[in-house]
C-alpha cells in the first residue's frame, strides 16, 4: 500500500517555524494560531516517524532530521507553487516602500524568500524616509509602507518596538572640550530629529560630522571612528558599542514600526502577513 502524501500545509508550517524561528511567528505569519501550527508540525513528525524541531522554553532549533528536511521542503512546495501557476491569471503586483531606519541587512534575504515562495507575486521594493513613503502611499502610488512613527501621523498598524542606542567604533574616545561628533541621516529623518532634540535637551553640545544618504552610510561612518549615531543594534556590524550610558547621554525611546497598507486579502496581504512576521523576529533577535 502506497505511503499517503505529505500535507503541504504542515510542510508549509514547518518551513515557517525553522524560517522565523518561533512557534508565535509563524502563526502571525500563517495568519493562523501557534496551537494550530503546532498542530500541524506534530502531525508532520507523526508522518515522518522523527522530530523536526527541538523545543525550549527560551528558543526553538531545527534537530539534525529537521535540518536534514529543510531543502526537500522548500523543493516540495516551490513544485506545487509552480503546478497551480499553470493555471494561474496574471502575476499579482505589490509594491512596499520601506524606511531606511527599518530595512535592515536581513531584507534582501526576506524578499528573495518571498518571491521564491509565491511566484504569481510581484513583490516590488522602495526604500527612503519614513516622511517620503507616507506622502507616496497617500498618493496610491505604492501599496503598502513600513515605516518609524511619523509626526503628525497616529494610524497604522504596530508591527514591533526597537530598541536605539549611542553606538560608537570599539575604542572611540570623545575628545575633552570638544562638541559630540554625530553621524546622522540626512533630513528628512525622524529619528535623527529625535536624537538633536533630545541632546539639545540635556544640553550637550553636539557638531554634525557626517550627514549620509542611508543609514548603511552612516554606520560606515561610525565604525570608521568619526562619531556617534543613534541607531538600531542590528543595522551595526558586529564589535560596535553602546556609548550612551558611558557618555552620559540621554536616552533614547524604543520606536514602533508601522504598517500602513491597502492590501486587506488574497497573494498580497499573505506576503505582508510573512514580512511582517519577518520583521518582528529581526528585531527580537
Amino acid at each position: 500500500m502506497a505511503e499517503p502524501p505529505l500535507d503541504l500545509d504542515a510542510v508549509q508550517a514547518f518551513l515557517r517555524i525553522a524560517e522565523l524561528g518561533s512557534f508565535t511567528r509563524a502563526a502571525e505569519a500563517m495568519g493562523t494560531t501557534q496551537a494550530a501550527v503546532s498542530l500541524k508540525l506534530k502531525r508532520l513528525e507523526e508522518r515522518l516517524g522523527c522530530r523536526l524541531v527541538e523545543r525550549t522554553p527560551r528558543y526553538v532549533q531545527l534537530s539534525a532530521r529537521g535540518a536534514a528536511f529543510l531543502q526537500r521542503a522548500r523543493e516540495l512546495l516551490d513544485a506545487n507553487d509552480r503546478a497551480l501557476a499553470v493555471f494561474a491569471g496574471a502575476r499579482q503586483r505589490l509594491t512596499i516602500g520601506i524606511s531606511d531606519h527599518v530595512a535592515g541587512p536581513e531584507l534582501p534575504a526576506l524578499i528573495a524568500r518571498m518571491n521564491t515562495q509565491d511566484p504569481q507575486l510581484s513583490i516590488e521594493i522602495r526604500i527612503g524616509s519614513s516622511g517620503d513613503l507616507l506622502q507616496s502611499f497617500d498618493r496610491r502610488e505604492l501599496d503598502t509602507v513600513i515605516v518609524r512613527q511619523h509626526a503628525g501621523r497616529d494610524d497604522g498598524e504596530v508591527l514591533t518596538e526597537e530598541k536605539f542606542g549611542w553606538f560608537a567604533a570599539p575604542g572611540w574616545r570623545r575628545l575633552a572640550h570638544e562638541p559630540l561628533p554625530v553621524a546622522t541621516m540626512a533630513e528628512p529623518c525622524g529619528v535623527r530629529a529625535m536624537a538633536s532634540q533630545l541632546l539639545d535637551a540635556a544640553g550637550v553640545p553636539w557638531i554634525e560630522v557626517f550627514v549620509g544618504g542611508g543609514v548603511r552610510a552612516v554606520a560606515a561612518a561610525v565604525m570608521a571612528g568619526l562619531g556617534i549615531a543613534a541607531l538600531a543594534p542590528r543595522m551595526l556590524p558586529f564589535g560596535a558599542v553602546d556609548v550612551g550610558a558611558k557618555l552620559g547621554l540621554p536616552d533614547l525611546p524604543r520606536l514602533p514600526v508601522l504598517l500602513h497598507t491597502r492590501a486587506k486579502d488574497g497573494r498580497p496581504r499573505d506576503a505582508l502577513a510573512a514580512l511582517s512576521a519577518a520583521f518582528r523576529s529581526a528585531v527580537k533577535g
